[in-house]
């Protein structure tokens, strides 16, 4: 599982998931010292994780500014019992987003200073994949048609006084018509276009790292389907 945590991945594994670990910067083991933040630079690997190390680690990603730290690779044994105790630390939310893809271009939104992909959250007695195209349909004004799923993504943010875990799906979509393409102002997106691939590589400098990883999802989806 890979969580964004002020667009920052955690991501959680079990030990015989990771091979190389020149891929890390520091490696700890589980102790009572992960409660200090100057530990949490570049790609950080702690091993034998409890759900006390897992709850400190939250505490201070949510907490700290880590100006230094790429991401957090955590793992531990007890898989499923570390996600059951993450996720029960949130409010857990759900969403749907498309990449909308037409002749090697994608649709980009542009939205609160970022760009992004079309998503929001799915309504009562929606499916993943009804939300998600209602969504992107109502955001960008046009219409699609779901072709295959890229993948999920999580990632938190506070509401107040609650912390909010949002799984997001995301589905490949085709363009049916966009001649009535214009942004969902009231969304406080204020621009939705077409980029190529060379575009879509600059843009992605001003967007967030779950967004990054969706596109890189949906090239090797791609890059498949075509062998």
């Amino acid at each position: 599982m890979r969580i964004y945590i002020k667009d920052k991945p955690l991501r959680i594994k079990k030990p015989d998931e990771v091979g190389d670990l020149a891929q890390f910067n520091g490696i700890v083991e589980d102790d009572d010292l992960l409660i200090n933040e100057k530990l949490f630079k570049g790609n950080l690997l702690i091993r034998n994780a409890t759900h006390s190390t897992i709850k400190s680690v939250l505490f201070i990603m949510h907490n700290k500014k880590l100006k230094n730290l790429s991401s957090i690779t955590v793992l531990t044994e007890n898989y499923d019992e570390a996600i059951d105790y993450i996720k029960s630390k949130f409010k857990i939310l759900k969403a749907g987003g498309g990449v909308v893809y037409r002749d090697g271009s994608i649709l980009l939104i542009h939205r609160l200073g970022k760009w992004d992909l079309p998503k929001g959250k799915i309504e009562k007695g929606e499916s993943f994949v009804e939300g998600a195209k209602r969504e992107v349909q109502e955001e960008c004004n046009i219409k699609v048609r779901v072709n295959q799923k890229i993948c999920t993504t999580w990632h938190t943010y506070t509401k107040g006084d609650k912390s909010i875990l949002k799984k997001t799906v995301w589905y490949l979509m085709d363009c049916l018509d966009d001649s009535k393409m214009k942004p969902q102002l009231e969304e406080d997106i204020d621009e939705v276009r077409w980029m190529s691939e060379n575009e879509l590589n600059v843009a992605l400098y001003n967007t967030y790292m779950s967004i990054a990883h969706v596109y890189n999802k949906f090239k090797k989806l791609k890059k498949t389907q075509s062998v």
